[in-house]
């Protein structure tokens, strides 16, 4: 079967090549009658644009690439979506990667966007791609980094202050008469995850009488949580914190369910707080209180960033946005439902 091309559609609609590819590529500056003709021809002929070609030909793949940690993490999803409707709106396809917490990987997916030629690059990762980062940027391939923070002021970026959200989570476990506190935190080189602690540790010292031991892991799962909370629960009970400061949502559910598990009642025994507020945190047997980052809305922001950069190159300068976090406070942490900003 023949290809259809341009020069057939505008044949059967009576016009230049040159409407047609304004029709197919720039519809708003052509009118609304021959906008029209075109679309028919379009639509009887079957025709459909050859992307490698206009790439060739404009220089522009109008993708983005956006790269995550993990996608089974309902935070980074709602990320992905937020990304995926704003480059929708302007135009943009999304060309989605995840590196599953496997090291290296994230290297990997930015080689990927680079042979696929997109436009710009979008990183909600833990990783130190910054090097990688600054390769592509020599090659005109700018990038926005996502809930995490260039030091160096190189790279656009969005996050939300992890340091005021470790405070407000300390904060309420202490304001609900809880003295030994445990921060469960993923792997100790993501600043994220020092960040929090930080706030946390803010808390702390402010308060009378009340202790903060601090765990370290190497990932935030719901089965590590899991773990750790059977662990917690086989304690002594004079050896067990009555608060626990999970890093992230995931590893709070998990234990939830590993404390629960082993006869520990949650919250009257111990309190746990997550963070993120992910969509299955109030859906949990026992609704999980956490520190609200706004996810999708960082989507949107990063990607709206970028397309920024791309559409107006020369006026562009990097810039740092920060949204801050909120606490929402349910039973697990023995709370009555309530929001508040710090």
């Amino acid at each position: 079967m023949t290809a259809v091309s341009m020069r057939d559609v505008a044949r059967l609609a009576g016009v230049s090549v040159s409407t047609v590819s304004n029709v197919v590529n720039r519809p708003d500056g052509v009118a609304t009658e021959l906008a029209a003709r075109v679309t028919e021809a379009i639509t009887q002929l079957g025709f459909v644009r050859n992307e490698a070609a206009r790439q060739l030909r404009t220089g522009r793949s109008e993708t983005l690439g956006l790269t995550v940690l993990d996608l089974s993490n309902p935070f980074f999803a709602a990320i992905a979506t937020g990304v995926e409707q704003a480059a929708a709106a302007a135009g943009y396809s999304v060309l989605l990667a995840t590196s599953s917490s496997i090291p290296g990987h994230e290297a990997d997916t930015l080689d990927l966007f680079e042979r696929h030629r997109v436009d710009g690059v979008l990183v909600a990762s833990a990783g130190n791609m910054l090097e990688r980062l600054d390769q592509l940027r020599q090659r005109g391939i700018p990038a926005v980094l996502i809930d995490s923070l260039d030091d160096r002021g190189a790279f656009s970026s969005v996050s939300a202050n992890n340091v005021t959200g470790g405070r407000l989570a300390a904060r309420h476990l202490i304001e609900n008469g809880r003295t030994r506190l445990l921060f469960v935190g993923g792997p100790r080189a993501v600043s994220q995850m020092r960040d929090r602690l930080e706030g946390c540790q803010e808390a702390v010292l402010a308060a009378r009488g009340v202790t903060l031991d601090v765990k370290w892991t190497q990932t935030l799962s719901a089965e590590l949580g899991l773990s750790i909370g059977s662990e917690l629960a086989d304690r002594p009970v004079h050896e067990r914190p009555d608060a626990v400061f999970a890093a992230n949502d995931m590893l709070a559910l998990g234990l939830i369910q590993g404390l629960v598990r082993g006869g520990v009642r949650v919250p009257e025994d111990v309190a746990i707080i997550g963070y993120d507020d992910i969509v299955f945190a109030a859906a949990a047997g026992v609704p999980l209180s956490s520190v609200r980052q706004p996810s999708r809305a960082m989507g949107e922001r990063a990607a709206a960033t970028l397309i920024d950069h791309l559409r107006h190159p020369a006026e562009y300068r990097p810039r740092a946005v920060t949204f801050e976090p909120s606490l929402v406070a349910r039973a697990s942490s023995g709370a009555r439902p309530a929001a508040s900003v710090l």
